[in-house]
C-alpha cells in the first residue's frame, strides 16, 4: 500500500477579508467621484449614479477573477505573483473602462444636447459622424447679400462642431480612461499581496511555535523518564536484598506498593502538571515503599496547606530530591530520620522544600546526588523558563532543597 506524504495547506487569505476589501475598494471610488461631481455641480443625478454604481459592480468582478487567478500563484516566489498582477489587471482595467465608456456615452450626448438648447442650437451626427450644431438665424435678420432672401423662413446655420472620431482615437481615448482603473486594480492587487505575505508570516509564526512546543515537549518526556529508570533500580536493589535475606512478606508488601506507585505515576502525562495534593500522594506512596526497607529508620512528614492542593506542579518532580534523601540520609545512618515535603505561597509564588535531619551530603556524591538535582532543575527551565529558583545545601542538622515557581491553581469545576 502506497503511503501519501502530508503536506500541509499553503496560507491564504480568507475570502471574507478578499470580498470586503474590493468592496471597500470600489464604495471608495464611487464615493469620491460622486463628491468630485458634487463640487463641480453635477449634484446627485440618478442618471450619472446608476451608471457609476454599475461600472463599479463590473470593477467588482473584474477584480474578483483577477483574484482567483493570483490564487493560483500563491505559493509561488513573490516576485512571480506581482509580475501576475501586473499583466493580469490589464485586462480587468480595459474591461471596466469600455463599460463605464459604453453607459456613459449616450449621457453625454443626452447632456450636450440639453446645453445646446438652453443655448438656443440644435446638435445632430450626420451620416459620417461628425457631430454638427445648426443655429436658426432670428426672424427680422437680412443678410447684406439679400437676393432669394424669405424673411419668414430665414436659413439655419451650420457648422462642424467635433469631426467624426477614427479607431486610432477611439482606442487611445479607451486606453486613457483605462490608466485610471489599471491603478485602482494595481492598488488592490499590492493590498491582496500584503495580505498573503502577513498571512503566510502568520502561518511560518505558528509552524515554528508547534515546533518549539513539540521540542519542549520531547525534552519534558525526556526528562521525566531519566526518573522512572533509577527509581525502579533502587527498588529493585532493595527487592532483592529483602528476598535474599528471606523476608518475603516484606518483598510482596514492597511488590504491592511498587504497583500501586507505577499505577499512579504511569497514569499522568509526563509533560502535563499535576495538582501538588497527587505529587504530594505520590511521594507518599514512594515512601512506603522504602519504610519497607526502614522500617525502623524512615520518617515521612507532609506538610501540605489545603489551599495549595490544587495548585500545578510538573509530575514526579520532587521524586529525585525524594530519593537522594532517602539514599544519602536514611541509608547511610542507624538512626531515625525524618524526611519533611512542605509547601507555602509567598508572594504569589509556590515554594516546595524538600528537606531531611540526616548527615548532609556525604563525600564522594558524584555518583548520583548531583544527576537528580540537574534533572529537577532541567525540568523546572524547560517547563517555566528562567522564572524559577532551586537552591539545595546542607543546613545544620541536616540538608534542604527549595524550589520557588509561578504560582497556578486548577479550576474547579464548579467554577
Amino acid at each position: 500500500m502506497a503511503l501519501t506524504k502530508y503536506q500541509e495547506p499553503q496560507p491564504s487569505v480568507a475570502v471574507r477579508t478578499i470580498v470586503l476589501s474590493v468592496g471597500v475598494l470600489w464604495a471608495a471610488y464611487f464615493a469620491l467621484l460622486t463628491a468630485r461631481g458634487f463640487v463641480v455641480g453635477m449634484g446627485f443625478d440618478v442618471d450619472i449614479l446608476w451608471r457609476r454604481g454599475l461600472v463599479c459592480a463590473v470593477g467588482v468582478m473584474a477584480t474578483l477573477v483577477m483574484w482567483t487567478i493570483l490564487r493560483l500563484f500563491e505559493a509561488r516566489k513573490r516576485w512571480i505573483i506581482m509580475a501576475v498582477a501586473l499583466v493580469a489587471a490589464i485586462p480587468a482595467a480595459v474591461l471596466v473602462a469600455q463599460v463605464n465608456q459604453s453607459l456613459f456615452k449616450p449621457l453625454e450626448e443626452k447632456m450636450a444636447q440639453e446645453f445646446a438648447e438652453k443655448r438656443g442650437f440644435t446638435l445632430r451626427r450626420d451620416a459620417s459622424g461628425n457631430l454638427l450644431a445648426e443655429i436658426e438665424q432670428p426672424s427680422g435678420w437680412v443678410p447684406e447679400n439679400s437676393e432669394n432672401w424669405d424673411p419668414d423662413n430665414p436659413p439655419v446655420v451650420t457648422f462642424t462642431l467635433q469631426d467624426a472620431t477614427d479607431k486610432a482615437e477611439k482606442w487611445q481615448k479607451l486606453i486613457d480612461a483605462a490608466l485610471s482603473r489599471y491603478y485602482i486594480i494595481l492598488t488592490w492587487a499590492a493590498l491582496y499581496i500584503a495580505m498573503l505575505a502577513i498571512a503566510q508570516t502568520r502561518a511560518a509564526e505558528r509552524r515554528e511555535q508547534q515546533f518549539r512546543s513539540a521540542a519542549k515537549a520531547a525534552e519534558l518526556r525526556s526528562l521525566r523518564y531519566q526518573v522512572n529508570p533509577h527509581f525502579l533500580f533502587n527498588t529493585l536493589n532493595s527487592l532483592s536484598a529483602l528476598v535474599m535475606t528471606g523476608k518475603a512478606n516484606r518483598a510482596e508488601e514492597m511488590i504491592q506498593s511498587i504497583s500501586r506507585f507505577y499505577r499512579h505515576s504511569l497514569a499522568d502525562d509526563p509533560t502535563s502538571d499535576v495538582c501538588l495534593g497527587d505529587e504530594f500522594e505520590l511521594q507518599r506512596e514512594y515512601l512506603d515503599i522504602e519504610a519497607v526497607r526502614f522500617p525502623d529508620r524512615l520518617i515521612a512528614v507532609f506538610d501540605l496547606p489545603q489551599d495549595l492542593e490544587n495548585a500545578r506542579i510538573p509530575g514526579m518532580i520532587l521524586q529525585p530530591l525524594v530519593e537522594n534523601s532517602v539514599k544519602y540520609a536514611v541509608s547511610t545512618v542507624n538512626r531515625p530520620v525524618t524526611i519533611t515535603l512542605a509547601a507555602r505561597e509567598e508572594f504569589d509564588r509556590l515554594v516546595v522544600t524538600v528537606s531531611d535531619d540526616g548527615p548532609g551530603v556525604p563525600d564522594g556524591t558524584a555518583h548520583g546526588f548531583g544527576i537528580g538535582l540537574a534533572n529537577v532543575r532541567d525540568r523546572l527551565e524547560a517547563r517555566f523558563g528562567s522564572d524559577i529558583v532551586l537552591t539545595s545545601a546542607p543546613v545544620d542538622g541536616g540538608y534542604v532543597t527549595e524550589m520557588r515557581i509561578p504560582l497556578s491553581r486548577r479550576m474547579r469545576a464548579d467554577g
